[in-house]
């Protein structure tokens, strides 16, 4: 019988967060246990598929293996020939269903645990964000304490092996088919208990510290985007691995641009009589300014395009184009010769308004039509 995709097995997407497939194994688990449905053949098959798919796609390493392989991939990991026993499953169950509850998580027998992975919010202005940059970032972290080297333990100590749960880092209460493991409350997991702590760190093996990290910001991020610093987070516990640190980028708000993707959108004020008689104008870029030949009788809103004046993409792609719309500006802070001028002017035009204003006229008659409509 084929086997079935992980990802429909568990009904998420196959760009499901761990928090939503966790969930929906904890839903299926728990709807096709053998407990649940003692002589349902059927459900202890869904139930042993739903577990098997969940170890998977539960590890990031077997998930990568997966998503690129298929079975083919993780089976050679996770070895043949063992038998499905529903009693051990369900103990495991309790484990991850139920372990935030009692203040336990998975079991880790080396006692050994990788940092927790760190936040930082990147303030860049546009150019910034453009052209690149480098900057400094300082945030406070857990890094491993000098004194003990992480270890927790005074020069010369050893911790000792902890008697509640005799190394294992885990407790496991059973009564009849239930069971339930937790977290050492001891040791917290570790195996071992210091006997002898680190005048430094008072035996927890990391201090808090405030590090400041020079990061090159490459051209052509965008808001949202994220630069991962590896092994940049918080020192693991008992040797394990530094956590990784996340610079997520934040643009600020531009006083001229817009950005959309890759592409600039700005607005250009112009004048009455450029509009009207044609001419050019001065534009920004951002990377000096560009001269737009506008045409007679051009309209406020009209938009004027330049291209590859916008942004290069920071995964490759062309590069965007710059939008320019032209805003007819209204003349302020007349004399009173230059409002005679423009009332001689309006006169004339008044003369033959088709013809000048064909816009506004239309516009009239359009308001003519609706006021006839609703008296009759």
């Amino acid at each position: 019988m084929a086997r079935r995709d992980y990802y429909q097995v568990l009904d998420v997407a196959r760009t499901a967060t761990d928090v939503e497939i966790k969930k929906a194994y904890r839903r299926l688990a728990m709807k096709f246990h053998p407990d649940r449905n003692p002589t349902d053949h059927e459900a202890e098959g869904r139930f042993k598929e739903v577990k098997e798919a969940y170890e998977v796609l539960c590890d990031p390493q077997k998930r990568a293996a997966y998503d690129q392989f298929g079975h083919a991939g993780v089976d050679a990991s996770r070895g043949g020939g063992q038998g499905f026993d529903p009693r051990d499953a369900f103990g495991d169950i309790f484990g991850e269903v139920f372990g935030d509850i009692f203040g336990g998580g998975r079991r880790n027998r080396s006692g050994v645990y990788r940092g927790a992975d760190l936040r930082y919010e990147l303030a860049l202005d546009l150019e910034q964000a453009v052209f690149g940059a480098a900057a400094n970032v300082e945030f406070t972290t857990l890094a491993e304490c000098g004194e003990c080297k992480g270890s927790g333990s005074a020069e010369g100590a050893k911790p000792a092996t902890c008697e509640t749960c005799r190394g294992a880092g885990q407790v496991r209460m059973q009564q009849g088919f239930f069971a339930v493991q937790q977290t050492c409350p001891r040791c917290q997991g570790r195996g071992q208990v210091i006997t002898d702590p680190c005048s430094g760190c008072r035996g927890q093996g990391r201090l808090r510290r405030q590090k400041t990290l020079a990061v090159k910001v490459p051209a052509g991020v965008d808001d949202g985007d994220r630069i991962r610093l590896t092994g940049e987070g918080e020192a693991g516990r008992n040797g394990g691995p530094a956590g990784d640190l996340y610079v997520e980028i934040r643009v600020r708000e531009h006083k001229i641009f817009e950005r959309d993707g890759s592409h600039l959108s700005c607005e250009v004020p112009m004048s009455f009589a450029t509009a009207s008689l044609g001419g050019t104008i001065e534009v920004p870029t951002l990377d000096g300014n560009a001269t737009i030949k506008v045409p007679p009788e051009t309209q406020s809103g009209r938009v004027f395009r330049l291209r590859e004046k916008g942004i290069k993409p920071v995964r490759g792609g062309p590069t965007g184009d710059l939008f320019c719309r032209v805003v007819v500006e209204t003349p302020v802070n007349l004399s009173r010769e230059q409002k005679e001028l423009l009332r001689g002017l309006e006169d004339s035009l008044k003369n033959d308004a088709k013809r000048h204003h064909p816009r506004e006229d239309s516009w009239l008659d359009g308001v003519k039509r609706f006021f006839s409509t609703l008296g009759e």
